[in-house]
């Protein structure tokens, strides 16, 4: 039979013993990156760690909890949505801002998706934990512009244009190729569905469909897969 050295003790009892808290507030410590173990961060208080281990408490940390956050994805293409948060790992943070910013666990808890996108489709969708983020998406739902570029199979001709325009949404073409058009949907309260109807309308085949904007947030220079955070001054 292993004794309890052999199993060590939980980090928040631990944590616990140093900082001379509650284990509730010691969690809370964990859950705010301010703990090492051996030099490395330990973001998990249920994690297990021996007698002979180091622990350190980030100087002037303080027991808060930890702030809600958006998250912006980029779905890609052929992923259902509701399978989507399953990319919102450390390993798919946008490289440029991973340096800066410190990922936590907790970010990725209790994330609602807020924009759902057609399994087909690729391109931004918004997961929040923050109150005014989902009121807002909620109750401006039907006045946000979504902005996306849906390729097309062959030419897009002056009447096809036409019956585009008397939909509700702004369209415009963005490039003509051999084979395919790509085209420019604006429009307002954008549902799943909305845009492949509007095509099948109008006698068009999706071939790929990518939205890239949502109100005044853009899907920059993700690739499919990755994520960032939704900045402090962005808005929809």
């Amino acid at each position: 039979m292993k004794d309890a050295d052999d199993e060590g003790i939980r980090l928040a009892k631990r944590v616990a013993a140093l900082a001379g808290c509650s284990r509730r507030e010691a969690e809370l410590l964990i859950e705010n990156g301010a703990v090492r173990v051996d030099g490395r961060p330990a973001l998990v208080p249920q994690a297990r760690v021996h007698a002979h281990q180091q622990v350190e408490i980030e100087s002037g940390a303080r027991p808060e909890p930890v702030v809600p956050v958006t998250l912006l994805l980029h779905k890609p293409a052929g992923m259902a949505t509701e399978t989507a948060h399953r990319l919102l790992v450390a390993a798919n943070h946008h490289e440029p801002e991973r340096a800066g910013l410190r990922f936590l666990p907790r970010h990725v808890a209790a994330q609602r998706c807020m924009t759902p996108l057609e399994t087909g489709a690729s391109g931004l969708v918004v997961f929040t934990q923050e109150f005014r983020v989902e009121r807002k998406l909620q109750e401006d739902a039907g006045i946000i512009e979504h902005e996306v570029m849906v390729d097309v199979a062959g030419p897009v001709g002056p009447e096809t244009l036409a019956r585009l325009e008397r939909s509700p949404a702004r369209v415009s073409i963005g490039q003509q190729a051999e084979g395919h058009t790509g085209l420019r949907f604006a429009l307002k309260g954008a549902r799943p569905g909305q845009i492949a109807h509007i095509c099948d309308d109008a006698g068009l085949q999706i071939l790929a469909m990518k939205r890239i904007r949502i109100g005044r947030v853009p899907l920059s220079g993700l690739l499919p897969g990755q994520w960032r955070y939704m900045t402090p001054n962005e808005r929809f």
